[in-house]
């Protein structure tokens, strides 16, 4: 308690019932205990005790002069300000203390008064909470960017350092006080660690997507568990491999044409399979036998072109599930914590 600074008036009233009143005003600077867990709705119970540490209740007795309604609406008026503390109500209640000395006999008289405070919220809401759940929204709304077309991670890195200068410009409208750390300060760094996450998810996202051409064959638990269990659950299925033949066209009409009849003459050799293709020195038949081997290392690079296709198709179907499946965590993760942290506000700032 400070130094009372109330200029002193020199005058008493004396009544015709012989009663003197000193009506000297007191100005009282005090200081209360806050619990600012709930900050910015919390609610404030101070308590003031008033009582004289020399005279006993034979000398001085201490009793309110007004009913404490009287004093709560006074009060009211009196703080016509708009500040930050809304006065909510008063309540009071006297003791009479006994010393050892003295015993029940003589005690003191001890008025206390119970202040329950209230703080304006508008402030902060509008300054720290709505910032916070719009830049937040922002991020959860960056995950129907396509990973694959746009550089998400870029993005969500911009979304970072922006709300990390926020918090650094909002830091002073934060409480510094107090043996208990502010559920707000819990939000706000509930919504840092989501984005952090966030950012993390795309990164892993992107490197499935970009670099997937160069991976090994999906696993057998990978295609069973992601492919589709996981895939069914966020509703993008595994899409059944179809063999497409195509046709040559030429060759297909050359099929449709009417052929006249062919006489094939069948000549029988007789002799070693190695001594007829020596005979049959023919240059044709060394040039079919090259084609064929061309042939057939084209069959095989376009087998594995297939084949690495694939691959790179299985591993970017996981990327998209697992994207999906982290979205829809994120979601469920933001609207628990959000509706737990506004109850605990809600019931604090209500009673």
């Amino acid at each position: 308690m400070d130094e009372n600074r109330a200029p002193i008036v020199p005058y008493v009233v004396i009544k015709h019932t012989g009663k003197v009143r000193d009506a000297n005003p007191v100005r009282v600077v005090s200081s209360c205990n806050l619990e600012i867990y709930t900050f910015p709705f919390d609610v404030q119970n101070c308590t003031f005790t008033f009582r004289s540490y020399i005279h006993h209740v034979s000398d001085i007795k201490i009793i309110l002069g007004k009913e404490v309604e009287d004093i709560l609406k006074r009060s009211r008026s009196v703080l016509s300000t708009e500040g930050e503390w809304e006065l909510m109500d008063i309540k009071s209640s006297k003791f009479k203390l006994s010393t050892f000395n003295q015993g029940e006999g003589n005690p003191y008289d001890e008025l206390c008064f119970y202040i329950v405070l209230r703080r304006r919220a508008t402030l902060y809401v509008v300054n720290l909470l709505i910032p916070s759940c719009f830049l937040i929204t922002v991020d959860l709304f960056s995950f129907l960017l396509p990973p694959q077309n746009v550089d998400r991670s870029s993005f969500k890195m911009t979304l970072i350092l922006g709300y990390s200068v926020f918090l650094l410009i909002v830091n002073d409208l934060l409480p510094v006080t107090g043996s208990t750390i502010p559920l707000i300060n819990v939000f706000f760094a509930i919504c840092l660690a989501l984005m952090v996450a966030s950012l993390l998810e795309t990164i892993l996202i992107t490197n499935l997507l970009v670099g997937s051409s160069n991976f090994h064959p999906v696993p057998g638990w990978v295609r069973v568990l992601v492919l589709r269990f996981m895939g069914n659950l966020v509703w993008l299925p595994q899409k059944s491999r179809e063999d497409k033949i195509i046709l040559n066209p030429v060759a297909r009409e050359t099929d449709l044409k009417v052929c006249p009849p062919v006489t094939v003459e069948r000549h029988v050799q007789k002799g070693e399979p190695g001594e007829m293709w020596a005979e049959a020195g023919d240059p044709t038949l060394a040039e079919l036998k090259n084609l064929g081997n061309e042939l057939q290392s084209i069959r095989l690079q376009v087998a594995q072109h297939v084949d690495g296709n694939q691959i790179s198709q299985d591993w970017m179907q996981v990327g998209y599930i697992i994207d999906r499946l982290l979205f829809g965590a994120y979601c469920i993760f933001i609207t628990f914590s959000f509706i737990v942290i506004l109850s605990i506000w809600c019931n604090s700032y209500n009673q």
